[in-house]
């Protein structure tokens, strides 16, 4: 009787040790470590949500955009009263300040504490919900920001992860790569053609650049590579009034750190915005490889050990010149100018005129879908499709609406076949 005590004793305290170890297991962490959450791929871009700490203990919903080819803080003027700081503007350029009372800026994601940098300037666009125009972002992740973590985007699987250093298993080819210390800017080793470069790594940039000087070199030296003028789908960054000017092509291989990308859709860096972007990285460099070449990888940034892994993921061929040739401004009423339009077999892709398009006049909607408020990318892919589709775009002119029909077209075709250069 006893020894059946001594068991039954035993096995309650085993039990209630059990109990309390799936207590503790099942309890969510107070402040994770790393964490994976849901992303968005908008124009190529990542955007994530995100929890604003306020100040009675509630949180506040946003859109995060992770932007770590840029170093800027940005946060809309919505945000940045959330988070109690200071803004002042001066014109259309407004910045905030944090408040000397405020002992730490942070967001959370998926629950897991993001420190925000407090001593630096905050950029806060003047009269914007958005921290860009033709995005719904609020705030973003740059690079002074993820410098501190490790960092996984799994474009295939849509997925965001971010922990400490050390705590996200990184797969794939990897490479070492430069990372400026004061920033957190990537550069990756590169070589084209069997020269060698430096390029810098740009998940934020929907598109890739290379300096005009490289540009130019390989233009003239490949005349059988897809050209064209003008900023069409991806391309179509901002909106900026250059961008109708903007020269695109593509280049046939780039040995990029570990990697050997083909058909590379590529654009022209403006000069004075290249010589910005080569003072800002710290080191020489030729041009950026945006997210549009790394759709089909999980890229995994291992700051602390300056590496870089590109784990292969699917094999997919995204159409990102099958569009309508239109160059778009996306304006702050969340309207979309159009800024021009793109030749198609040397001439205009859509009918110009008093009964076509016109630049300066407004996409309405596309297939009866109201463009206006929608996002950048929420636009091309309206205007995106299979070549030879048809579209109906509402257009309107000086207070007066029309429909034009416009064809998709297939621009920045394929490079020409390894048989077909053998044979010229």
């Amino acid at each position: 009787m006893q020894k059946m005590k001594f068991y039954t004793a035993i096995c309650a305290v085993f039990l209630f040790s059990s109990l309390i170890s799936a207590q503790e297991k099942a309890a969510p962490q107070n402040n994770p470590t790393s964490v994976t959450v849901p992303m968005t791929i908008d124009h190529n871009r990542v955007v994530i949500n995100a929890d604003v700490p306020l100040p009675d203990g509630s949180t506040q919903r946003v859109r995060a955009w992770v932007d770590n080819g840029n170093p800027d803080l940005y946060m809309s003027q919505r945000v940045a009263t959330l988070m109690g700081l200071t803004v002042s503007c001066d014109g259309q350029i407004c910045s905030g300040r944090a408040n000397p009372q405020v002992v730490a800026l942070a967001i959370l994601v998926g629950g897991m504490k993001i420190s925000l940098p407090v001593t630096k300037e905050v950029k806060v666009p003047a009269g914007r919900a958005a921290i860009a125009a033709g995005m719904d972002a609020e705030i973003n992740l740059p690079s002074t920001v993820l410098r501190h973590y490790d960092v996984l985007i799994d474009f295939p699987g849509h997925n965001f992860s971010i922990g400490a250093s050390g705590t996200i298993h990184f797969r794939g080819p990897n490479g070492k790569v430069q990372i400026n210390a004061e920033n957190g800017l990537i550069q990756i080793p590169s070589q084209i053609e069997n020269k060698k470069y430096n390029l810098a790594l740009d998940l934020g940039s929907s598109i890739s650049f290379l300096s005009d000087e490289l540009f130019d070199k390989l233009s003239a030296a490949h005349p059988d590579w897809p050209h064209m003028t003008g900023a069409v789908g991806s391309a179509n960054l901002w909106g900026s009034a250059e961008e109708t000017n903007w020269k695109l092509m593509r280049v046939d291989r780039v040995h990029y750190g570990p990697l050997f990308l083909a058909n590379i859709a590529v654009v022209d860096f403006p000069k004075d915005q290249m010589d910005f972007f080569v003072k800002r990285a710290g080191v020489p460099t030729a041009g950026l490889i945006g997210a549009n070449a790394l759709l089909n990888y999980r890229v995994g940034l291992d700051y602390a050990h300056s590496t870089v892994y590109f784990e292969f993921g699917r094999m997919f061929n995204f159409p990102d010149f099958d569009v309508i040739g239109l160059t778009l401004h996306p304006e702050n009423d969340g309207r979309f100018a159009i800024l021009g339009i793109a030749d198609f077999d040397g001439k205009p892709s859509l009918p110009l005129g008093t009964d076509g398009v016109q630049p300066g006049d407004h996409l309405i909607a596309v297939d009866g879908i109201p463009a206006q408020g929608s996002t950048m990318g929420q636009v091309w892919n309206m205007l995106g499709g299979t070549p030879g589709q048809e579209r109906n775009l509402t257009i309107e002119r000086e207070g007066r609406q029309f429909k034009i029909a416009a064809t998709v077209q297939h621009f920045l075709g394929e490079l020409p076949d390894e048989k077909d250069k053998k044979r010229k």
